[in-house]
């Protein structure tokens, strides 16, 4: 199955597994939000995904998160 480059143009696969992209919503209509909501909505957001949309999106970088929450659940058991 092939990658879904424009979902895969959107986020990062840190060196452990995690999602990491920016909050939709950002392009226009900013001038109502106060400072603190425009800052904090800069700073990258860790996504959750289940594991069947990440072998449907992300198949290259399916097998590297699943050893990532697998290794999170072994840390937190």
């Amino acid at each position: 199955m092939k990658t879904n480059k424009s979902f895969a143009k959107r986020i990062k696969v840190t060196k452990n597994g995690k999602l990491v992209g920016r909050k939709p919503g950002q392009n226009h209509f900013n001038s109502r939000q106060t400072g603190r909501q425009r800052l904090a909505r800069k700073r990258a957001n860790v996504m959750n995904m289940s594991e069947r949309l990440m072998r449907r999106f992300l198949p290259g970088n399916a097998g590297r998160a699943k050893k990532v929450a697998a290794a999170a659940k072994e840390n937190n058991a």
